[in-house]
């Protein structure tokens, strides 16, 4: 054996064991003009010998490639990759467990940046152990949108998030007015009844408000007319105390509690007086036993706000983390956007496929473990980062390759006539990495039709040779017809193309893009055994078969 071709046969056995048993000429010739650059003047004779030797290897079964190679040269057998482990840091003071939450205020369903603050409270929580808890911040009664309860823990089920409470801050108002009286007997807020805009302008300026300090006792007995309905909207509300001399001007002094008027979905005209958020969030945050408070840098200043309700009440601290704004662009994630173009007609709903909710990535076939991975990922950094849908996709091809089976799709079929014989078949793998999937077998008869994509069939000049994949090879013999040629795959070394094609008993198929166009074509009738599942059309990219009926088949588009 010559050197050549022991290097071609070195080589193709490193490529078949790095693809399932099957070597390719590509790569094996191109090892071969790197180890041996002398040969590139004699590219066919290289191209020959690879041939001979991919062919040869590509028989044997794996076990028998994976001893010859350990013989010839143990050097280039594939080494296990090694899994790299990337780990959220450590929490502070968790050894003994954690009680962390997910605050959602129910708008609409969860989108995309919604999901990060649901992956990292949950692996926290499963890592140390202890008690998941999601609260709907619901206070603000012209944002709540009724189905968002149910719809979130739906998506929250998807995303695989193990939650082990829910509660309505909405079902919580005698709670906070308990601690309202609490705070303004001890001194630590006063009833306002301050234009809002000057009572803001002297914040800004560090003036103390004229009611500033106003005797607790009469706080308390302003409060109690505040719950009787004595006072119109926006004429007084109740201030919690911070310092007034604070550096930052939004930390000084903010509003607890004020009147609104406009039912609630859940309670209706039951309650009038609202808390607002830094005031709920600190008292819930409190009483449900938080020991660890994970969310976004942008909650900065709310976190100091809040940390004046604890220390007024004399409450240990949980622990605050924050991390860094994510810029996710070229997506809808307004919840108010979104719902008015529903209603109007623009998206089909809230899994229209164009959205970044939750609902339109589990309809389009991203998988929760590649959502799980991005975040795990990023992390509890503090820097500022933009979302890469590039990255995601590249976690998702990882997770549903394993699974999605290959299957052709022709978008603007044309159709040709095969002469030169009456039967053909076609077998090919489900999935070419395991066997044990099974074949998809296609039989020409009588109708002996095939359609090419557009693309395929443009300027096919007669006497060139095609190859059908996996079916057989012909040659062209006018616009309408091919005349079959055998089956010899030596035609590829002779430079024929290979396309994919669908027969006359396919499926047609409209593909929804993330963009809102629609790509219209047909697929094989295999696909439409596989629907609700990802598959891979080949040359096309993954697919999520989402429904069949007499009309064929509608897919969406996941990633390449």
């Amino acid at each position: 054996m010559s050197d050549l071709e022991t290097l071609a046969r070195k080589f193709a056995l490193q490529n078949a064991l790095e693809y399932q048993g099957k070597a390719s000429p590509g790569p094996v010739i191109g090892r071969i003009m790197n180890e041996m650059p002398e040969m590139k003047s004699k590219a066919r004779e290289v191209s020959e010998v690879a041939r001979t030797a991919i062919s040869e290897v590509n028989k044997m079964d794996l076990a028998a490639q994976k001893a010859e190679l350990e013989k010839l040269a143990p050097e280039l057998l594939v080494k296990e990759k090694k899994e790299i482990i990337r780990e959220l840091p450590a929490l502070e003071n968790a050894e003994n467990g954690v009680v962390m939450r997910l605050a959602p205020n129910p708008s609409g369903p969860l989108h995309i940046g919604h999901t990060r603050m649901a992956i990292l409270n949950d692996e926290y929580v499963k890592r140390y152990g202890g008690k998941l808890i999601v609260r709907m911040e619901d206070t603000n009664p012209p944002t709540v949108y009724p189905e968002a309860y149910e719809m979130i823990c739906q998506d929250l089920d998807w995303l695989e998030v193990k939650y082990h409470e829910v509660v309505n801050q909405s079902s919580r108002f005698e709670i906070y007015y308990e601690y309202a009286e609490k705070i303004l007997a001890a001194g630590h807020g006063y009833m306002c009844s301050c234009e809002s805009e000057g009572w803001r302008k002297m914040k800004d300026e560090s003036r103390e408000c004229p009611h500033r300090n106003t005797d607790p006792e009469v706080n308390v007995g302003i409060w109690k007319r505040m719950l009787a309905h004595e006072f119109q909207p926006h004429e007084i509300s109740m201030v919690v105390k911070t310092d007034i001399n604070h550096p930052n001007p939004a930390v000084r002094d903010f509003v607890a509690m004020r009147q609104v008027e406009e039912p609630h979905p859940l309670t209706g005209t039951k309650y009038k007086i609202y808390p607002l958020y830094n005031f709920s969030v600190a008292i819930d945050d409190h009483l449900m036993g938080m020991t660890h408070v994970l969310r976004g840098k942008d909650h900065l200043n709310n976190t100091i706000r809040q940390e004046y309700v604890y220390d007024h009440m004399d409450w240990k601290k949980p622990v605050f983390l924050h991390y860094g704004w994510v810029s996710i662009e070229d997506t809808v994630l307004s919840t108010r956007q979104i719902k008015a173009a529903i209603a109007n007609g623009e998206y089909s709903g809230w899994d229209d496929c164009r959205l970044g909710t939750v609902a339109a990535l589990a309809r389009r076939g991203i998988a929760p473990g590649a959502i799980r991975q991005y975040w795990k990922d990023v992390g509890t950094k503090a820097v500022d980062i933009r979302f890469s849908w590039e990255n995601l996709y590249a976690m998702n091809r990882d997770i549903i390759d394993a699974d999605a089976v290959r299957l052709f799709f022709v978008r603007d079929p044309v159709e040709k006539r095969i002469i030169g014989i009456d039967r053909l078949q076609s077998s090919a793998l489900l999935h070419p990495g395991l066997p044990d999937m099974g074949t998809r077998e296609v039989v020409l008869e009588g109708d002996m039709r095939v359609f090419l994509t557009a693309e395929d069939a443009e300027g096919l000049e007669p006497g060139k040779i095609l190859r059908l994949k996996d079916l057989g090879n012909v040659e062209i013999v006018d616009e309408h017809e091919l005349r079959y040629v055998g089956n010899d795959l030596n035609v590829l070394k002779k430079g024929a193309k290979i396309v994919h094609w669908v027969g006359p008993n396919s499926v047609e198929t409209t593909v929804h893009m993330p963009d809102g166009t629609s790509i219209a074509g047909i697929a094989e009738k295999a696909a439409l055994d596989y629907i609700g599942k990802v598959a891979q059309f080949e040359r096309f990219g993954f697919v999520k078969l989402d429904s069949a009926d007499g009309g064929g088949i509608v897919a969406f588009f996941t990633n390449k």
